[in-house]
């Protein structure tokens, strides 16, 4: 290949998975599967790199990423790694993916490092915290199905191109306190289940930035990406100049 050729030829979009790896956690072993039909089905270039949570607290440590996806398997080594993903991506315009822990850890990022309330906490981690942001559902959610309605005009109808969907959860923790702040300084909820809990979240005027407390991630056996996962390649792809 000639230079001038090497210099036009497009790069694949290089995606941080922000998580602690572990074969015992489904996700970790789908995402894999997933990213490979991307690649085959829709003609996705992605490069994903694993970045431990402890690491991830390091300074530019998701700099220079296409997307930041902080995946499902708290809670995590370093709570402060993840938090500081998160901010990385929200602050810098970076697309950006958080489900399960990861959406509980966007609630909790943005309570503390935009709302002002420092001293909420994420009772998986802190129990005894005086301020809990997120707390034990009433009922466990690990293994469940159940109808999101989502918010129109919303991002996540969007990409997910229904009102209602039906998806797969993993946790035990969710969004209880300040959800009414949170409102007010720009976070939107866009999903909620049958009981009107939160289910996902959104940052209008960022070019990507969506959070669920479900893992689309699971859904399907893993050849046909769910749409929030393809949204989240084609998002970072498009900041790569990947032409697709």
């Amino acid at each position: 290949m000639t230079p001038a050729l090497q210099e036009s030829a497009p790069r694949a979009a290089r995606v941080a998975l922000v998580g602690d790896r572990s074969p015992n956690v489904a996700s970790h072993n789908r995402i894999p599967l997933l990213l490979d039909a991307l690649a085959t089905q829709d003609r996705l270039a992605l490069d994903a790199y694993w970045i431990p949570t402890e690491d991830a607290a390091e300074p530019d440590a998701v700099r220079g990423f296409d997307a930041v996806w902080v995946v499902p398997g708290s809670p995590y080594r370093s709570e402060a790694g993840a938090l500081a993903a998160i901010r990385t991506a929200r602050e810098d315009g970076v697309p950006f993916l958080g489900t399960c822990g990861g959406f509980q850890h966007t609630v909790l990022e943005y309570a503390r490092n935009v709302c002002g309330l420092t001293g909420v906490a994420h009772a998986e981690n802190d129990p005894d915290a005086d301020d809990l942001l997120l707390t034990p559902l009433a009922c466990s959610l690990v293994g469940h199905e159940g109808t999101v309605t989502i918010a129109a005009g919303s991002l996540a109808e969007s990409v997910i191109g229904a009102r209602t969907s039906i998806e797969r959860y993993h946790c035990s923790y969710g969004p209880s306190a300040h959800l009414d702040t949170l409102r007010a300084h720009g976070l939107r909820f866009s999903g909620e289940d049958e009981e009107g809990q939160v289910r996902m979240a959104e940052l209008p005027g960022h070019p990507f930035f969506l959070a669920s407390l479900f893992q689309p991630e699971l859904a399907g056996d893993g050849s046909r990406p769910h749409p929030i996962v393809r949204a989240l390649a084609r998002a970072a792809v498009h900041r790569a100049g990947v032409a697709v």
